[in-house]
């Protein structure tokens, strides 16, 4: 694969404390896309410190129309999606400049991190990050979005880290939005149409105590010290903002 046929695409909002280090790990692509939802920080003006960047600004409404607003404004065949806090390793470009396209899209596996210190295992899931753009559409979930891609997806051997930067109070800040997001969508749908994971949740109680049983003992994160700790805390503070966004609800209902 050419790598001028590949286009990074990273969306951000207030991304000064990560977007310098993504950016450096991408020298090799000819045009990196930023989408920004119009930062208040030094995120503009770090983009604009490299010469292969090309920043867009659109008024953010949901990750999944910022994304298909990106889009629309790549030109080359090929897109790799990266959020401002995706490390990617020297060994992705020439694993891309040597595949021989057969599929759709590609996903890759993700290293956590906290704050610099990589944990062992996370929660966090492997990612459809290289698509053809002709055969990829992103839609809403919840908080979340994903990329729907018309073909087969395979998977990369390279592995991205992924390492927040910002500080603690935007992670608090972000988590509230989200928590009121899926808790619309948990309502909304049948319990029928939901997985074994989603109907946890619906229960309220359960998933904080049984997410913290899991990532910190399950996961073994308990060996990784006080990361581990801390990002054991990060999934049942978020479960608990979902559950109190559930009985609320419930009750005004």
């Amino acid at each position: 694969m050419n790598l001028d046929e590949i286009t990074p695409m990273i969306l951000t909002f207030n991304e000064q404390s990560n977007l310098r280090e993504t950016l450096e790990r991408l020298a090799w692509a000819k045009r990196i896309l930023v989408i920004d939802s119009f930062s208040n920080d030094q995120t503009v003006q770090i983009a604009s410190e490299f010469d292969n960047v090309e920043l867009l600004q659109r008024k953010y409404d949901h990750f999944s129309a910022q994304c298909n607003f990106g889009l629309t404004n790549v030109s080359t065949s090929w897109v790799l999606s990266l959020d401002a806090d995706y490390r990617c390793p020297e060994s992705l470009p020439t694993e891309l400049s040597e595949l021989n396209p057969v599929c759709k899209g590609y996903r890759v596996n993700f290293q956590y991190c906290v704050l610099g210190v990589p944990l062992r295992s996370t929660l966090y899931p492997p990612r459809t990050v290289l698509y053809e753009k002709s055969s990829a559409n992103y839609v809403r979930d919840g908080h979340a979005h994903r990329v729907e891609i018309d073909g087969a997806i395979g998977q990369l051997n390279s592995v991205i880290l992924h390492d927040d930067h910002k500080p603690l109070s935007s992670w608090l800040a972000a988590q509230q939005v989200y928590a009121r997001d899926e808790a619309i969508k948990l309502c909304s749908s049948p319990i029928d149409e939901l997985g074994w994971k989603d109907r946890i949740r619906t229960r309220v109680f359960a998933a904080p105590v049984l997410t913290g049983i899991y990532c910190y003992f399950g996961k073994l994160l308990i060996l990784d010290g006080a990361a581990g700790l801390y990002y054991s805390l990060q999934r049942v503070f978020a479960e608990v903002l979902l559950s109190l966004e559930l009985l609320d609800h419930r009750l005004r209902k």
